[in-house]
């Protein structure tokens, strides 16, 4: 079943507000349960329990990193928005902190506190986000050092869609500054037409002048009951300056979609030059920040693709993933790697060798790994792949490579994958932790993908190429270590 970020789920009964360890902790055997999941991710940030989804406002801060992200106290399902909080230090490991942001009884976000972003005004962290029913734009400030208490604007920023357009939605501001002027995107679309980022401006993000679309895109034709499915709605937009260049990113149809090209500041409209796909798997809702040192880290949630009674089941659903650092190729392709403080995880390092002209498997341990391939310029058909004694005979997930002619074809999971690669070689990055696979090729083409292994203890994953060793010139791998003792993150 596809529970979808927006479905609004009835019959709920809301829990208080209280301690955020009251709300996420199950007691006794659940917690147990929770911490002994092989399927539970150990080195990717989750909540302790309950649903997850969208990365919310993240920020440097006062020498930490904060990530708050949409957060269901009352179960592991979609429903009764909040923003939790986490803090860390390196973005690798972190901690959790009480839920930053709940509805409010009677005030404009009293069904949920969904997206948005922070930004920092006159030395203040300020928060923009929507709230429903009906969707408005919101904001609060914060003066905690820790960012754990916001205090509300009394009313809406933004009470309305702008008149005269027959929107199909408006949510997930995304603000940023040009100069003394403050501009913020928000997600939208026309009925039958297609979506796009409605663009406003403000001095001060309290009063707010509509301008005109800052981009849109076209309806694919298919009449669906919800707008994101056909493409007549954007969520998430996410729009920044990266390297001479400037990046949109947005959410539709189920996936995330980049673009790059130039801000025409006179007219403040976006005039794309390159486009392509963020993601080709189970990824939605990124948000992006700086970090220390000026770098552009994108966040994305992963979201569940088992049935909604499993992950009820399991008591927790969503996962974030790891930092991505974001740059653009010469000319002008959206580039992505893990951030390298991810490799304080890492344990010893095997290398598969060569005997007798064959490679040895490479093994990793209780579903937590990270793998690197790199390939010489491939003369002939190449496979990376991953199997386990949990399941099914045969590779639960694989990366192969088919020179033909003069042509390639990249599959993943023998699906074929649209993204160039240049010389014939492949630099294969994977991330594997309990349920979630991460994989990067060439820095360019970008793969996550939910595995979930039989079996209640998690077992050993083989790891094996294929294609010779005279193709290979590097496969490595490293048992990464969990981020808590307890698979609960906290």
């Amino acid at each position: 079943m596809n529970i979808t970020r927006r479905r609004v789920l009835y019959g709920l009964t809301a829990l208080p507000f209280a301690h955020h360890l009251g709300l996420r902790l199950a007691v006794g055997a659940a917690q147990s349960r929770l911490a002994l999941d092989p399927q539970r991710p150990q080195y990717h940030l989750l909540p302790a329990a309950n649903w997850m989804n969208d990365p919310n406002g993240p920020i440097y801060w006062r020498g930490k990193y904060h990530l708050f992200f949409q957060y269901n106290p009352n179960g592991a399902f979609w429903g009764d928005m909040h923003w939790d909080h986490a803090i860390s230090d390196d973005m690798v490991h972190w901690r959790h902190l009480p839920v930053a942001l709940a509805p409010t009884p009677g005030g404009p976000d009293k069904d949920g506190c969904f997206t948005g972003s922070i930004v920092v005004e006159k030395g203040v962290p300020t928060m923009l986000y929507t709230g429903v029913n009906p969707e408005v734009q919101c904001l609060a400030t914060s003066r905690d050092p820790l960012l754990g208490i916001w205090e509300k604007a009394a009313k809406p920023v933004i009470s309305a869609p702008p008149p005269g357009l027959n929107v199909t939605g408006f949510r997930d501001p995304c603000p940023w500054r040009e100069g003394d002027t403050w501009y913020m995107g928000v997600g939208s679309g026309i009925k039958k037409r297609g979506g796009a980022v409605l663009l406003y401006r403000s001095t001060d993000l309290r009063e707010w002048e509509y301008l005109h679309p800052l981009a849109s895109g076209t309806w694919n034709g298919k009449p669906t009951a919800d707008p994101v499915d056909s493409g007549e709605q954007w969520e998430c937009p996410d729009f920044f300056p990266l390297g001479k260049k400037y990046v949109l990113l947005y959410s539709t149809e189920r996936k995330v979609y980049w673009q790059s090209g130039e801000l025409d500041r006179k007219e403040m409209v976006f005039h794309r030059e390159k486009q392509g796909l963020l993601d080709d798997g189970a990824y939605y809702a990124p948000k992006s920040m700086l970090d220390h040192e000026g770098n552009r880290i994108l966040w994305g949630w992963i979201p569940e693709t088992r049935p909604l009674a499993d992950y009820k089941r399991a008591g927790w659903a969503g996962v974030m993933s790891l930092p991505r650092v974001l740059t653009l190729s010469g000319e002008g392709e959206l580039e992505m790697r893990v951030d390298p403080r991810v490799r304080a995880l890492r344990g010893p390092q095997t290398n598969a060798h060569t005997a007798v002209g064959t490679l040895d498997d490479l093994r990793i341990s209780n579903y937590s790994g990270e793998v690197h391939c790199l390939t010489k310029k491939a003369a002939g058909p190449v496979r990376l792949s991953l199997t386990s004694q949990a399941q099914a005979p045969g590779a639960f997930f694989s990366v192969s490579y088919q020179p033909e002619g003069g042509e390639t074809t990249l599959k993943i999971d023998n699906k074929p994958i649209v993204g160039k690669i240049s010389d014939g070689k492949l630099d294969i990055r994977l991330f594997l932790d309990g349920s979630v696979i991460e994989v990067f090729i060439n820095d360019r083409i970008a793969c996550t993908r939910r595995i979930y292994l039989e079996g209640e203890k998690a077992t050993d994953v083989l790891v094996k190429f294929e294609g010779g060793a005279d193709q290979l010139q590097e496969l490595s791998a490293w048992r990464i270590k969990p981020i808590s003792h307890d698979r609960l993150t906290t």
